[in-house]
């Protein structure tokens, strides 16, 4: 009975805390909620790679436009009172041309550095993201940070680009869940089957631990929406700040965010042969082992191969990998490591054959 008891109150605890996570996603407002016919009828449409020139970006200035910032700059801003879903530290700031920008913080928030490092690499392998930019951010009316005159300084930080158009959303929210992908698509939808594995693929490896479906988020870009449904639309990880680190059933900073021990600790693959990959369990996660095809492996290992060892350097420097290491007491976590780690998952992932049939294994 002791037993019993002592497992309810586990219970109760953990469904708590599922509920409390859910009702922090809510917060957020989509800008079109439409049927669940027409949400499905985009994400079955929708695009998730474009060819991309990965070997002449510059991946440590990041993408450019209106409203990037350059690496390591400092930002004036004003606190706007809003709430913020999620437990991580993160304000919404006011520029001083009025436009409005959410700011994750910390030096002990592994957010901070995954988001800015997996989102640059998604970027640059031509799968859309969220633009994160690592920055100093000084604020006024701010609580926390340190003092800075008549403002706090936050450092690290990062903003947040989103990227442009209308989030799609049902009476279920916003999002979708990794099985959706598949379930949802035509033949002939704007991304193909390969193209979707790679997508998994790569979630897998960077062991995108927190997948429930408020983290990918459904798009349709801008001037796109009609009563008739939306005719170019996206699906992209919105979240990626628990990554780098090694898939966990409650999804903690550690060892779930910027972790090379546990990241190291992770193989790409479930089991020796075949291809499903290792996405780990979590209590919120939709990403669960997929099984990856032929043509979605190969995909991801060609564009793997065009990211150059200079160009994995700036991403993990630019990410202030080195700053992580320090705060978590991990000074051998050099850029150096992190560089040989990842070849070492793609070297994983080249190496496999998922056209194999049984006898020939």
């Amino acid at each position: 009975m002791v037993r019993a008891a002592a497992l309810r109150r586990i219970n109760t605890a953990v469904l708590l805390l599922l509920l409390g996570a859910g009702c922090a996603a809510r917060t957020s407002r989509p800008d079109i909620v439409t049927t669940s016919a027409a949400r499905n009828d985009a994400l079955a449409r929708a695009r998730v790679w474009t060819e991309t020139p990965t070997a002449s970006l510059d991946v440590r200035r990041g993408p450019r436009g209106d409203g990037a910032f350059a690496p390591g700059a400092l930002v004036e801003c004003t606190r706007v009172d809003r709430d913020m879903s999620g437990s991580t530290p993160k304000f919404t700031c006011r520029l001083p041309g009025g436009r409005d920008v959410k700011v994750k913080y910390g030096r002990d928030n592994g957010e901070v550095y995954a988001e800015v490092a997996a989102s640059r690499i998604l970027w640059a392998l031509g799968f859309t993201a969220d633009a994160m930019y690592p920055v100093r951010v000084r604020c006024h009316g701010c609580e926390g940070g340190t003092p800075d005159g008549d403002a706090r300084l936050f450092d690290p930080a990062t903003i947040e680009r989103k990227v442009r158009g209308r989030t799609l959303a049902d009476d279920g929210g916003e999002g979708w869940s990794w099985p959706e992908l598949d379930t949802l698509a035509p033949t002939g939808a704007l991304s193909t089957r390969a193209q979707r594995d790679a997508l998994k693929l790569l979630a897998a490896m960077l062991q995108h631990t927190d997948s429930k479906r408020e983290q990918q988020q459904l798009v349709c870009e801008a001037d796109s929406w009609s009563t008739s449904g939306c005719r170019r639309p996206i699906a992209y990880i919105s979240d990626l700040g628990k990554t780098f680190g090694k898939v966990n059933l409650m999804n903690r900073d550690t060892p779930g965010s910027v972790n090379l021990d546990a990241w190291l600790e992770a193989p790409v693959w479930n089991g020796t042969t075949g291809c499903r990959a290792n996405a780990g369990m979590t209590f919120t996660g939709t990403l669960k082992d997929p099984e990856i095809s032929e043509e979605g492996r190969q995909l991801l290992a060609r564009l793997l191969q065009r990211l150059s060892d200079a160009q994995l350097r700036d991403v993990f420097d630019v990410a202030r990998f080195p700053v992580r290491a320090a705060a978590t007491g991990h000074e051998s976590e050099t850029v150096e490591r992190w560089v040989a780690a990842f070849r070492k998952k793609a070297a994983e992932i080249a190496s496999r054959r998922c056209d194999v049939t049984r006898a020939e294994r």
